[in-house]
């Protein structure tokens, strides 16, 4: 029996964020759009430059976790922290949303895990993480109670930076499969592909991974190619269940071996922070995917989830009071 619709693993991050402008960007050497790892220098040098800014608990499976609790489901999460200030934080957040989180945090260094997030006027953000205590995620972190308790099993890609930690997913899955359950993967930013394709590809292949979320840039990052059509074919191939390929403003596209469901976005008043987007959009699928929706509404439901969370700043609670009747809807329709 689950108790769980969706336990997340991933990298337990305090998010700083804060708005910027292009020439910024040019000056500190940042690429926009993507996420960068650094070091504590760096941390400290850019935390220094940056402009006012926004603490909130992040990390993008963590997101995830959130979302599917504030769209009416049920979460856990596996992630660590250090016993420091940024550490509480993230722990009384995600805990006061209602996601069960248990992880022991360190005791000394390294210190929680922060993501510089700059957010330029056209709602790019552009991420600089230092994992800190994230590294330190490793096998005996995996609650093998919690984890056979939840319909989906889902981590994020940038999992595969710290080194400890691909083992941890590895025993996750194992404990998953052996549940009856399934295992889902979010390919997390096309320059994380790029370092790992081939480890990537091994997951779907073997059939670690059995559904997995990737944007347009990283689909075609893992096949090396400029062709969407052509990724598309090979993503539904290797995938054991399905995969499901964000198109921004385009909508999404189901592929499912040779079966392809495109659904459009939802209407969006103004993109204000793209921060937490494709974290949103997973957990409006997998809220539709767990209670027996079909591809089309739990698309939907991403597609509700994702627009909402770019039209305010950050990446978790939603700023509208109507979208939880706009789930129902979906839910119900």
């Amino acid at each position: 029996m689950t108790e769980y619709d969706v336990l997340a693993i991933g990298n337990a991050i305090v998010d700083i964020i804060a708005r910027t402008d292009d020439a910024f960007l040019a000056e500190a050497g940042i690429q926009k759009g993507s996420m960068t790892l650094i070091d504590t220098a760096r941390a400290t040098a850019l935390y220094g430059a940056m402009g006012p800014a926004i603490e909130m608990s992040g990390g993008s499976a963590a997101n995830t976790a959130a979302g599917v609790l504030s769209l009416g489901g049920t979460s856990a999460y596996i992630g660590k922290v250090s016993h420091d200030q940024l550490g509480t934080i993230f722990t009384h957040d995600i805990q006061a949303l209602g996601v069960v989180y248990r992880t022991a945090p360190l005791a000394g260094d390294p210190p929680t895990a922060r993501s510089m997030i700059l957010v330029t006027p056209d709602g790019e953000r552009s991420m600089n993480t230092y994992l800190g205590a994230c590294v330190e995620l490793s096998p005996s972190d995996i609650d093998e109670d919690l984890v056979a308790a939840a319909r989906v099993t889902y981590f994020e890609g940038y999992l595969w930076d710290p080194p400890l930690a691909k083992d941890a997913i590895r025993l996750a899955a194992e404990i998953t499969h052996r549940a009856g359950h399934e295992v889902a993967m979010s390919l997390s930013d096309s320059f994380c592909v790029h370092r790992y394709r081939d480890e990537f590809l091994e997951l779907l292949r073997s059939g670690t991974v059995d559904i997995v979320f990737a944007n347009e840039a990283e689909a075609l990052a893992l096949y090396e190619t400029a062709d969407l059509d052509h990724a598309l074919s090979r993503i539904g191939a290797e995938t054991r269940r399905f995969a499901v390929v964000t198109l921004s403003e385009k909508g999404c596209i189901v592929v499912e071996g040779d079966r392809r469901i495109a659904v459009p976005a939802d209407p969006v008043s103004a993109v204000v922070d793209t921060t937490g987007a494709g974290d949103l959009f997973a957990a409006g699928f997998l809220r539709g995917y767990t209670a027996g929706r079909s591809h089309e509404v739990s698309a939907r439901l991403g597609a509700i989830a994702a627009g909402r969370i770019i039209e305010q700043i950050g990446p978790r609670s939603f700023s509208r009071l109507d979208e939880l009747d706009a789930v129902r809807a979906v839910l119900n329709g």
